[in-house]
């Protein structure tokens, strides 16, 4: 199966050897992703909210770039140095996953690469179906008719749709 890599343009990328995202197939892995802004500095110094915002801005940046959209998540993961501000950073989840509601954990780490940094967030998401007219629409589920065995088939299986 083919392996995409999708890199930010990060200089650490290729020193510490990783990349943004990652697909394979219908499957997209997104890094662990902090609020770095295009200037290298810290985003929302501070802010556990605004920090949760830009590092899920730049998630689905990476996403979309994997031919993914946010309502393809499955998954996530935020790393979190003061547990007890989880309503901040899970406000911001929420803002963005509220009716996609991906399984989520939220984890209390000692520190993360940069000390002005507060959360980090990892995504891993599944490219479903797309449909032209309505791409976020699931397709209708058929009942399935049963062989056509003689006369009675059809009128067999139009009784047994309207009793059940």
């Amino acid at each position: 199966m083919q392996r995409q890599r999708i890199s930010s343009g990060a200089p650490w990328e290729p020193r510490v050897g990783y990349s943004r995202a990652v697909r394979v197939g219908r499957q997209v892995f997104v890094a662990g992703t902090t609020a770095i802004g295009a200037d290298g500095q810290v985003v929302g110094k501070g802010d556990p909210y605004r920090q949760t915002v830009e590092a899920l801005r730049i998630v689905e940046r990476a996403l979309e770039t994997a031919g993914a959209r946010l309502e393809d998540v499955v998954r996530t993961r935020l790393f979190v140095t003061d547990i007890r501000r989880w309503e901040e950073y899970g406000r911001a989840h929420g803002e963005r996953f509220g009716s996609i509601r991906p399984a989520s954990t939220m984890v209390e780490v000692r520190g993360l690469v940069h000390p002005d940094l507060l959360v980090e967030v990892e995504v891993d998401a599944v490219i479903g179906p797309r449909t032209r007219a309505h791409p976020r629409a699931a397709r209708p589920v058929r009942p399935r008719r049963p062989p056509h065995d003689g006369p009675g088939a059809r009128k067999a299986f139009s009784s047994r749709r309207r009793s059940g």
